[in-house]
């Protein structure tokens, strides 16, 4: 499966780089395949170890933030699931530039 996720603490201000960069060092080390975007974290992997990841981010920032705001999206399929970028490049192949 490939997830998106972004957490956000609430009440932290306006630069919470810290915070997502410690987030982003979570799922790094976790070893899943990842690509960082500027709205996000997009994982791929089985849905226990994705979920996982996403569970980690959660409980180390909430050890720090009174309060989190988490997003997730998932694109889940039956059979073979192409990996993200066969899916960026199924659509870049079809832009008439």
């Amino acid at each position: 499966m490939i997830a998106e996720f972004s957490i956000t603490p609430v009440g932290a201000g306006v630069s919470i780089g810290a915070y997502v960069a410690k987030a982003v060092q979570i799922v790094h080390d976790s070893g899943v395949k990842y690509e960082l975007n500027p709205m996000g974290t997009v994982v791929e992997g089985d849905w226990d170890r994705v979920m996982a990841v996403i569970k980690r981010c959660h409980d180390e920032l909430l050890k720090e933030c009174e309060r989190l705001s988490i997003v997730v999206k998932i694109d889940a399929r039956r059979g073979p699931q192409p990996p993200m970028e066969e899916k960026v490049r199924s659509v870049k192949a079809r832009l008439r530039t």
